[in-house]
């Protein structure tokens, strides 16, 4: 009795099949199926390898990252994933180091009592120790040096891109030393707030090369909730 061959050959085309010796006859009387268990095991019907959910733009939900806390409900895409994983790698490597801040938070100065103390706030209530230039920077002292020591002291940088920052950073006043500090770290992560990445990249296209976190696809106390996954010991 001949054989099929579809588990060494493959019968992915009709001329495939008609070569079969056990087949042939079948493909000439009728169309064709294919089994599926000549497909790769790990071959799931959304297009991808692996099991998991089709990428496509990055925007599908990819699972849990490594250091999500179990039992949480913070949903991130595969891009998501993709971009915090060398930060939490990073992380990882100083959380040895003692006395250092969680996140330096990076603003404009026109959002440090709007957008920035909100991610502040949230930041702190889900236990996130943060270096904010409004709490951390006493009157009289001088601010540049607060600064330096305020990124020194701490395990992760984060920026919150707003229009107001697009519109500082090319005064390069404050926000954009503190911004060129922070990527000379490679320990930065992006918030994008109220404009967009494309925006970003015709400013700064340094930064906009990096991926990060975007209010646009998620609320601002998500966000929040990821990064203090993030920066979680």
């Amino acid at each position: 009795m001949a054989r099929c061959t579809a588990p060494v050959n493959g019968h992915r085309t009709a001329s495939g099949a008609a070569a079969c010796p056990a087949c042939s006859s079948r493909s000439r009387y009728g169309s064709y199926s294919y089994s599926p268990s000549y497909y790769p095991t790990s071959y799931s019907s959304s297009g991808s390898i692996g099991g998991g959910r089709s990428s496509i733009g990055g925007s599908s939900s990819s699972g849990r990252p490594r250091w999500s806390r179990a039992g949480s409900s913070v949903a991130y895409t595969s891009a998501e994933v993709r971009a915090l994983t060398p930060i939490r790698e990073s992380i990882e490597r100083r959380v040895s180091v003692p006395e250092l801040r969680d996140v330096f938070l990076c603003h404009a100065w026109d959002d440090r009592r709007g957008a920035a103390k909100e991610l502040h706030d949230l930041l702190e209530s889900c236990g996130v120790s943060v270096w904010f230039s409004e709490k951390d920077v006493a009157l009289g002292t001088p601010l540049l040096r607060e600064i330096d020591k305020g990124l020194a002291k701490s395990r992760v940088g984060i920026v919150l891109v707003t229009p107001a920052l697009l519109r500082r950073l090319p005064q390069e006043g404050i926000a954009d030393k503190e911004l060129s500090a922070l990527l000379a770290r490679d320990l930065l992560v992006p918030i994008v707030h109220d404009t967009t990445y494309e925006a970003l990249r015709e400013v700064s296209p340094l930064l906009g090369s990096r991926s990060g976190l975007d209010t646009k696809e998620d609320t601002m106390a998500n966000v929040a909730a990821k990064l203090a996954e993030l920066v979680a010991p």
